[in-house]
């Protein structure tokens, strides 16, 4: 079996005698057998914490996951790593801590996998920026190893009517606008989310393992899987996984197959036309290219906005469809979807993936998309034809460029005043307030990676202009995210940032913007001498944060047009 050259617990190390006999002395303290000194060491990354139900099952899927390893041969190390619920942190100054812990989280497995010289990784993942960091470091120093996502959560019910996370922030906005009672509020509250498993539309986590698993670092049909079942143990379906995920660690291990030689620049190509097909997240976008920077793939939002317009939109689900992550797993799941895809020409099929197969061999016996259903469409009848989903938009707010998520709505382009807000919680206020009329356009800005820092998501004010009817009439446009729950008429990753000297930062009060989707451009209309003026007596604003992690971060963090990284490969 081939071992790293650095390997300190192996038989076959590079230490000396002496060094690998201390080693084994405190290793026999923590239950090493003399046989276990002769097998991989395979680290076990576990991001628990009972703080939000995406992760509240890991322990216990960790514990599944190191059985089956040394089942298979290996010995674990298991270990933890932060979680920053997005769900929780949201509308709060704890959301810039989100994207931030992406970087924490790689920075740790990096450490304990490196620190321990490990000859294998597996890393599981739950809420949303578990599942990029869980494979950061992977890549980064091309390790044998992949990941496995913890699942999705089953739906809430409230009567007839099917519930999930996004139901209690668009409540907000409908309370706030009358629409329903407290009571109402209350009861949507108390049923959204039954049990464990990521939030269950096409929000970021569901797309991010959707993504993960056409790149090639999950195994097949594990992105679909449900977390658990109604007895909130540990699904059937996710304890295979457990399995036939270690079972492949060991199989790479013994072919010498590193992450690199998987995460090609095909097996990103893969990974963004299925994402875009499901109608994913613009958090997509971020990860994406995070993921691309640490293997060394060349990928840009240029390369992005290509693939996109070759995309049909197949999927119908949440926040601007119908369905959920389970309503797919019963119909096949993520296989059927690439199989649709893989059969009309859009993906790749020689990529090689951790199952130690290609994506045409893994999909032999993946089914047919099934007739007479709504959830998934065929390619000759989409959701939405290519090029109506996610958008990358340009002009002189964007020079870098810019995120729209269409999901497949006849937009059309636009331009009215600008009612502007340099913090996420004015300009919450102002719309549940009534401030807010048809035809305005919302700038929040200051909130990108480093103006936040930490680039929050603005959940709260899109779905509060959801809410209160505003969504098809009112664009918000900033230099944060937006939740993969979001939907509306919605613009992020403005870059460069305003706290960068980005155009957004000169954008005044009623000042008229143009969004125009045929040019695919986002514009200031201003006179040209105003234009320069104002940048000229721009003054950029003191960091909020000058110390601790949300310092460090914004003093290395990249633009978000280059993924937000704080480890740059360019």
């Amino acid at each position: 079996m081939k071992r790293r050259s650095r390997q300190i617990i192996g038989e076959r190390g590079k230490s000396s005698w002496v060094e690998r006999t201390a080693s084994r002395t405190m290793l026999r303290a923590v239950r090493f057998t003399e046989e276990d000194f002769s097998k991989p060491v395979i680290a076990v990354a576990v991001p628990y914490t009972n703080g939000t139900p995406c992760n509240d099952h890991i322990r216990d899927l960790g514990d599944l996951v190191q059985h089956e390893i040394e089942a298979a041969g290996g010995k674990a190390i298991i270990f933890g790593t932060p979680v920053v619920s997005d769900g929780i942190s949201m509308g709060t100054e704890a959301m810039k801590y989100s994207l931030v812990s992406r970087e924490v989280i790689a920075d740790a497995i990096e450490l304990m996998t490196e620190g321990y010289q490990v000859d294998g990784v597996m890393t599981l993942s739950g809420c949303d920026k578990t599942i990029p960091a869980a494979l950061m470091p992977i890549a980064r120093n091309d390790l044998v190893g992949l990941t496995l996502y913890g699942g999705s959560i089953l739906p809430g019910q409230h009567g007839k009517q099917e519930l999930n996370i996004v139901s209690a922030f668009e409540g907000i906005g409908a309370h706030s606008a009358g629409k329903i009672d407290a009571e109402e509020l209350h009861e949507i509250e108390c049923r959204a989310c039954p049990g464990a498993g990521s939030c269950g539309g096409m929000y970021t986590a569901n797309t991010m393992a959707s993504a993960i698993e056409a790149l090639g670092m999950s195994m097949t049909g594990s992105a679909s899987n449900m977390a658990v079942d109604r007895s909130n143990h540990i699904s059937a379906d996710k304890s295979q996984d457990a399995g036939d995920s270690a079972r492949a660690l060991i199989k790479l291990l013994q072919k010498g197959t590193t992450a690199r030689q998987i995460m090609t620049r095909k097996a990103f190509e893969n990974a963004l036309t299925v994402a875009w097909a499901l109608g994913g997240s613009t958090n997509a976008v971020l990860h994406l290219l995070a993921l691309a920077n640490e293997a060394h793939v060349p990928l840009t939002l240029k390369d992005i906005s290509k693939i996109t317009a070759k995309v049909p939109l197949l999927g119908n689900f949440k926040p601007f469809g119908r369905y959920l992550m389970n309503d797919l797993h019963e119909l096949g799941g993520v296989p059927m979807v690439m199989k649709v895809l893989l059969d009309a020409g859009f993906l790749h099929g020689d990529c090689l993936t951790v199952t130690g197969q290609t994506i045409a061999e893994n999909l032999v016996s993946a089914p047919d998309l099934p007739a007479d259903q709504d959830v998934c469409f065929p390619i000759d009848a989409p959701y939405a034809p290519a090029g109506r989903h996610i958008r990358i938009l340009y002009g002189n707010l964007a020079p870098e460029g810019c995120v729209l998520k269409q999901s497949g709505k006849d937009l059309n382009s636009m331009s009215g005043p600008a009612r502007v807000f340099d913090r996420e919680e004015e300009a919450l206020s102002a719309i549940l307030s009534g401030h807010i009329v048809p035809k305005d356009i919302i700038v929040i800005r200051y909130e990108g990676p480093k103006g936040g820092p930490g680039m929050r998501e603005m959940l709260s004010p899109s779905a509060a202009l959801m809410g209160a009817g505003l969504g098809e009439s009112v664009a918000l446009i900033t230099d944060g995210r937006f939740s993969g729950g979001t939907h509306g008429i919605m613009i992020g990753h403005v870059a460069p940032e305003a706290q960068a000297g980005g155009n957004l930062a000169l954008v005044e009060e009623g000042d008229c913007i143009e969004i125009n989707l045929d040019k695919q451009e986002l514009n200031l209309v201003i006179d040209e001498q105003e234009f320069v003026l104002r940048q000229k007596n721009w003054q950029e604003p003191p960091q909020r944060y000058n110390h601790g992690v949300l310092g460090k971060y914004a003093k290395l963090v990249s633009s978000a047009s280059k993924g937000a990284v704080t480890s740059s490969q360019s």
